[in-house]
């Protein structure tokens, strides 16, 4: 087994935490057992991967970040989920497939990546719908390096350009060093954006980003840093304007509101200036809690 991949000394994420997880939890939270807490057809995502039957998502607990406007929080942070074996993660993933999923969306899956890689050889002649690894974009390079022959399609976040941002919000200063240097792994891994007939996304990266209030010159660094460095038509962006003030955003004044129409226009305006229009732009009125899933253990 590759050392990255090894928990006992777990190096899973940029944190490199070096716990035994077998003994004691790191930064995420989780041990040597796999927890999710929702498995199920998902339709809130864009449509290139929820499409008509929805994406089968499986929503895993813990996290390598701590945000503290996190919509996911209970999963999150306060680590809610069922424990689940090898095996039965295997048996969801194919039920998933058997329910008319477009693709096997796996949420927040850095903290169980050893787990997963194995799930996923178990049933390798089986599942024939394409694998999402979708993540909060705080991923080591060299870990991804190890999905190549597993992830067919990546959705990374890409939260932050600026470290005090990313230090305040997500505990995590290095966040863009890390988040910059794994998508363009992602990109060299899959290629420009593959579509099947009905326009549902086979392979590649789609970016997402989330406008956060008071931070629009931060997104338009980010941007311009997209624009500049990755090939035109690499991959898609996804531009969001559905942030909510959750979790512990009341402690952060700054940000505890929602996103006004002139600072998500402005970002869209500079993403279209430079050509990025490619993607998905949300209207202002997606911004509502309802994006947040129940989760009540559906599926596990």
């Amino acid at each position: 087994m590759n050392s990255l991949l090894d928990i006992t000394c777990c190096q899973l994420c940029p944190r490199s935490c070096r716990v035994n997880r077998q003994v004691t939890t790191g930064f995420c939270g989780c041990t040597n057992e796999i927890k999710a807490a929702r498995a199920a057809l998902h339709f809130w995502e864009e449509p290139c991967i929820s499409g008509t039957q929805g994406s089968g998502a499986v929503f895993f607990s813990g996290c390598t970040l701590k945000c503290c406007f996190c919509q996911n929080f209970q999963i999150s942070c306060e680590n809610f989920g069922k424990t689940l074996s090898i095996s039965q993660l295997s048996e969801i993933f194919l039920n998933l497939q058997e329910q008319g999923a477009h693709n096997l969306n796996l949420i927040t899956p850095t903290q169980y990546l050893p787990f997963i890689i194995e799930a996923l050889d178990n049933i390798k002649t089986s599942l024939t719908i394409p694998v999402i690894y979708n993540c909060g974009g705080y991923e080591r390079p060299e870990v991804i390096k190890l999905l190549k022959d597993y992830v067919d399609i990546y959705i990374p976040d890409l939260k932050y350009f600026d470290s005090s941002l990313s230090h305040s919000y997500s505990k995590a200063q290095n966040y863009f060093t890390f988040a910059s240097k794994s998508i363009l792994e992602m990109i060299q891994q899959t290629g420009v954006p593959v579509f099947d007939q009905k326009g549902i996304l086979q392979k590649g990266v789609l970016i997402r980003h989330l406008v956060l209030p008071g931070c629009k010159k931060d997104s338009m660094k980010l941007l311009e840093w997209l624009n500049e460095t990755l090939p035109k038509h690499s991959f898609l962006l996804s531009l969001l304007s559905q942030y909510t003030p959750m979790y512990h955003a009341m402690e952060y004044p700054e940000i505890n509101r929602r996103v006004t129409t002139y600072e998500y226009n402005s970002v869209l305006k500079r993403a279209i200036d430079l050509g990025l229009e490619y993607g998905f732009m949300q209207e202002r009125s997606s911004a509502s809690s309802s994006y947040t899933p129940s989760f009540q253990l559906e599926g596990l």
